[in-house]
């Protein structure tokens, strides 16, 4: 009896949702051309990061070497894009990781990618109001901030912002009142918030040319106690570290690129506008990557541009390029580029709320999260609930966290939601007929293709199967089966901890590692021919051979690589930040086991007898 319950209580983890295109979905639309997916995911990807973070990052952890961490970062997002093309792709208008979870992998799968999601859309609007104050209080000469800092800093625990921006949850929650009345986004202000953004990056990265100082790349002790005197105060330094254009070694570029990384999320907003492509299997590949190769050079001007005007210790992280002008002599030039950063932020910051209530409303429809959170207002159609809450938890954040743990916990989340991407798309390649493409429509009904028939957790083994050795390496089919779909699945599940464990490693370990220490060079080459092993015999069971708009080359490699370098990344934050997303998880779960696996619409319709299409009413 209890192998019963446990087995359905397992088959509540995987049931999927049903669902066919909504009626937007199918409303003739002008195509998008790969140029204009490009512009659109640069205007989506290009954000504070580009004028906060780069200050803090060459300052404290990666000094000049900062390019480099972009790199990384960059590379990291690439593989992840790719992952993320063929995940959304296979139902275009989805345009939402969590809805393609739903429909592919399962329910907890689902609710853990959208909780993550909020938890990052949430995290990134708190992240811009406090760039935006920042950047406010750095025009103004920071009399505000100063004078809370001596009220508030006393009581303010060490693993909280020195003092609480009242500015930052001010802003949050007038935009959040703004949305709640039925505010939409405006093309032709997103346009100018674009333009802005360029014209200001030119201008600084023009600058950087005229005014840099290769010997900025190069700087010794000499040139800090000489420094030291001039200021008089040596507390107005940052660090030296060891000097040079890698002055906190390579540990400090690697934590550079987790952080870098938050600069890089937005890119995969190009799927949600795929299925406007007219060829979405070139269009979107192409398009990711020219995204993210375009923000890298802007990010690799920016930040070339800071630490060779200014001394890498010298920077001033609230206010870096502003300050940079200061310190070349071009004083008048702080407040254009101060006011253009304003503007700027200020349109991210209000884009950056919009999708939240979505998803928080869609879960709350599907009976993940509570009713409540899914009632809009009779007149403007919006989620009042999900809009409030969500604006009250950014604004919360951005008012006692610090800029950098901010970032911190988004780009954790993004990381393990690329993660997870990355991972659907192993699995789901060698599941056998996952094509979801649309048929024919009749009758205002639009019939999809049935799911596989039992998803790999609760199918139980093909008659006759073989149960040895011999079938991991030598299948006996060429198109996927049960047999083999479960084998893949256990495979990348098996290979999630020795993924962990080695990126846990090289993170915290690297001197022991390369110096030879005979314990932990033993679990690394273990760990590395285990995962070699498992990855081979993924790689010898058979692929779906349905059609897909893209598919991601190289598999199994490329997924396995890309997961492994989100988690390397996700290994370079800080303790406090972990204990953060633990306590979001935690909670996260609470929810679901508590309240979403009992109220879940697709635990009904999971008990109805199984159907090959669902439609939905209009909402």
């Amino acid at each position: 009896m209890r192998c019963q319950d446990l087995h359905q209580f397992g088959q509540k983890l995987v049931r999927r949702r049903l669902l066919e295109p909504t009626e937007d979905s199918e409303s003739p639309t002008a195509p998008l051309k790969t140029l204009n997916l490009v512009a659109f995911g640069v205007a989506s990807t290009l954000g504070a990061g580009v004028y906060i973070l780069v200050g803090e990052v060459a300052m404290f952890i990666a000094g000049p070497a900062i390019v480099i961490s972009f790199l990384v970062a960059a590379l990291s997002s690439v593989l992840s894009g790719l992952c993320y093309a063929e995940f959304g792709t296979r139902v275009s208008w989805t345009g939402s990781a969590y809805l393609y979870s739903y429909i592919s992998m399962g329910e907890l799968w689902a609710f853990v990618t959208a909780w993550n999601l909020i938890l990052s859309y949430v995290i990134g609007s708190g992240s811009v109001a406090r760039a935006w104050s920042i950047a406010f209080g750095s025009l103004i000469g920071n009399h505000i901030f100063q004078a809370l800092e001596g009220t508030f800093s006393p009581y303010m625990p060490y693993y909280l912002a020195k003092y609480p921006d009242f500015v930052a949850l001010s802003l949050v929650l007038l935009l959040t009142g703004v949305l709640v009345l039925g505010a939409r986004e405006s093309v032709l202000v997103g346009k100018i918030s674009t333009g802005i953004n360029f014209l200001v990056l030119s201008f600084i990265i023009l600058s950087g040319f005229i005014k840099g100082d290769l010997h900025n790349w190069k700087l010794t002790e000499q040139d800090y106690t000489l420094n030291t005197s001039e200021s008089g105060d040596i507390y107005s330094l940052g660090p030296l570290g060891s000097g040079g254009f890698v002055p906190f070694y390579y540990d400090g570029i690697l934590h550079g690129a987790a952080l870098c990384f938050y600069s890089f999320v937005g890119f995969d907003d190009i799927v949600t506008k795929g299925e406007k492509a007219p060829n979405p299997h070139r269009s979107i590949p192409i398009s990711i990557m020219s995204t993210v190769f375009i923000c890298f050079l802007a990010y690799f001007g920016v930040s070339a541009t800071l630490t060779l005007m200014v001394p890498y210790y010298q920077i001033q992280p609230d206010s870096p390029f502003p300050q940079a002008f200061v310190h070349v002599g071009w004083g008048p030039a702080r407040y254009v580029v101060a006011v253009g950063i304003l503007c700027f932020l200020l349109y991210r910051l209000q884009s950056s709320l919009f999708p939240v209530p979505q998803v928080i409303q869609e879960m709350a429809e599907d009976g993940l999260l509570f009713r409540g959170l899914s009632r809009t207002h009779a007149r403007t159609k919006t989620p009042i609930m999900a809009t409030v809450s969500s604006g009250i938890l950014a604004g919360i954040m951005a008012l006692l966290f610090e800029f950098s743990n901010l970032v911190d916990l988004m780009s954790i989340g993004h990381l393990l939601v690329y993660s997870l991407v990355a991972f659907f798309v192993l699995v789901l390649r060698y599941q056998p007929d996952w094509n979801l493409s649309k048929n024919e429509k009749t009758e205002d009904k639009i019939q999809m293709k049935p799911l596989v028939k039992e998803n790999p957790l609760d199918s139980e083994p093909e008659a006759g199967s073989s149960k040895t050795l011999k079938s991991l390496w030598l299948p006996i089919s060429i198109i996927p089966t049960q047999e083999s779909a479960q084998i893949v699945y256990g495979c990348a599940f098996l290979l999630v901890l020795p993924l962990i464990i080695l990126s846990l490693i090289l993170a915290q370990w690297p001197s022991q590692l390369f110096s030879g220490d005979l314990v932990f060079t033993t679990v690394a080459v273990l760990l590395l021919l285990l995962t070699t092993g498992v990855t081979a015999i993924i790689w010898r069971q058979p692929q779906d051979p349905s059609p897909l708009p893209f598919r991601v080359p190289a598999l199994p490699v490329l997924p396995l690589v890309s997961i492994f370098v989100n988690v390397y990344l996700m290994m370079q934050t800080t303790s406090g930040t972990w204990a953060l997303f633990g306590i979001w998880n935690a909670i996260g779960f609470l929810i679901y086991f508590g309240y979403g696996i009992r109220h879940s619409l697709a635990g009904n319709n999971h008990q109805q007898p199984p159907a090959t299409s669902l439609h939905l009413p209009d909402s």
